[in-house]
């Protein structure tokens, strides 16, 4: 089959679809990539993936939106594919949109997340809600990354056979590393007997660091490690105004370390991970934590709440809530026994539950061997 796999920036493309598009094509299938042009796209570019690069926006804009549909259209028309599969909200509205006018055989969409279970005005949630209803009726292969999204789906009647595949993540690269853990503590100039804890995410505002930062002034025995950037397609307020008062507050506690590629060994080194977000798909940074055998303290909200198990693998807090994300933090940096305890946990359940060979196994029989449901 010739398939495109589309998104809508090279971090989404690079991050979450580079594995799925490797594995269908040692299956034999053709990919081509398809979303915003981006430094990151030299990764799958210098791995032999054709990537097209089309004019899409992380915005409601019209003309906008306009200018992507149309570029799509006439990308669609060109390249002729048997399947195209879309993800993210937007980009995966116009696919499915511009895959239907075209005629494309098979269409398929991957839900990371939908955009009425997120903050913001009671008409963008409607807007969301009955374009995501338009577009399931041209989507043959329904595919979402958790649980309760798939419920959503069914209950809301977006799809009548709507799939959550998961998400997942190698257990070869993610994996308590002793050695790594040593060299990046000595780069980093953390004591082997510091208590790390380490958030990877974007810098946006719906990760919540202002509540993390807020946060650890009542954690003193423990370091932060902040590792990720913002993106230049990322909206809402900017962050350096949050960073600059808790650099005053936390001094070398505190660990801004940029966009990273050695995310693994990162992970190695530290003791604790946390993600305190408002609202998520199916966060490959928890997969990755306890692939590493860390502790996670996130939100109890879709998604992370699917991961972690409370007191087993991880602890949850309400979204928002500093005081008790500090108090989860602190029961972990104060307690090794109980940390090591939680990692070991954390690590079985991701073997058992987020192996990326299996999940991309079961993603990719159900594009390519499911009937069309339309």
């Amino acid at each position: 089959m010739k398939i495109l796999e589309i998104t809508n920036v090279d971090f989404s493309l690079t991050h979450f679809l580079l594995p799925l598009m490797r594995t269908l094509r040692e299956d034999g299938h053709e990919v081509v990539g398809v979303c915003a042009e981006g430094p990151l796209l030299a990764q799958p570019r210098a791995e032999g993936f054709r990537v097209e690069a089309l004019p899409f926006a992380r915005s409601f804009s019209p003309v906008a939106q306009a200018r992507a549909f149309w570029a799509l259209l006439q990308l669609i028309h060109r390249e002729k594919p048997d399947l195209v599969h879309a993800h993210m909200p937007i980009s995966g509205v116009l696919a499915r949109l511009a895959a239907k006018l075209c005629r494309v055989p098979r269409i398929a969409y991957t839900c990371h997340g939908f955009l009425f279970n997120q903050p913001g005005s009671h008409a963008r949630r409607i807007l969301a809600l009955v374009l995501e209803k338009l577009c399931g009726h041209v989507t043959d292969i329904f595919l979402t990354v958790s649980q309760e999204e798939a419920e959503d789906a069914r209950r809301l009647r977006i799809h009548p056979h709507p799939v959550a595949v998961g998400n997942g993540r190698d257990s070869t690269r993610f994996r308590p590393d002793e050695a790594a853990r040593s060299r990046i503590r000595q780069e980093i100039g953390a004591s082997e007997h510091t208590p790390v804890i380490i958030v990877v995410s974007r810098l946006v505002r719906h990760k919540g660091y202002p509540e993390l930062l807020d946060a650890m002034r009542s954690v003193p025995q423990a370091e932060l490690w902040v590792v990720g950037d913002r993106l230049p397609s990322d909206h809402g307020s900017v962050l350096d105004t949050c960073f600059e008062q808790a650099r005053t507050t936390l001094g070398s506690r505190l660990k801004c370390l940029g966009y990273r590629e050695d995310i693994p060994a990162l992970l190695a080194a530290a003791d604790i991970f946390t993600l305190p977000s408002h609202f998520e798909g199916l966060p490959m940074s928890i997969i990755e934590a306890m692939l590493t055998g860390l502790p996670v303290v996130s939100t109890d909200i879709r998604g992370p709440r699917e991961q972690v198990i409370p007191n087993v693998t991880g602890l949850l807090v309400p979204p928002a809530n500093s005081a008790l994300l500090a108090g989860a933090l602190r029961t972990l940096s104060q307690n090794a026994a109980l940390r090591a305890q939680m990692g070991s946990a954390a690590r079985t359940r991701a073997l058992a539950l987020f192996d990326e060979h299996t999940v991309l196994a079961k993603t990719v029989r159900l594009l390519t061997e499911a009937p069309p449901v339309r």
